[in-house]
């Protein structure tokens, strides 16, 4: 399992600006900074399965070498993992929030 070191990066970063924003501010302005990083965390994800969907076409007709497909089919398949990780745990936070007492 590789990571490309930039991706690393700029995930350290927009989690560091989410996690270092001044309650100044005001909850609007980290809302839309929340939806902005959530909606480019998808839109990541869904350019990184759509990569490995046609590095795995290209293979198949003989466009691209087996090292660079194998590369971004392991990309997309963590990429799905991390996704389907995130949403169990929102699942699980929805169900604890409901189960709560009032």
């Amino acid at each position: 399992m590789t990571v490309a070191p930039s991706a690393a990066a700029a995930a350290y970063q927009a989690v560091a600006k989410i996690g270092t924003e001044s309650a100044a501010a005001g909850s609007s302005a980290g809302a839309s900074d929340f939806s902005q990083f959530l909606s480019q965390a998808m839109n990541n994800a869904v350019s990184t399965m759509k990569t490995g969907e046609q590095m795995a076409a290209k293979q198949v007709t003989g466009q691209t070498d087996v090292v660079s497909m194998v590369s971004a089919i392991n990309n997309a398949e963590l990429t799905l993992d991390t996704v389907v990780a995130v949403r169990d745990k929102v699942i699980n936070a929805y169900q604890s929030v409901m189960q709560m007492a009032i």
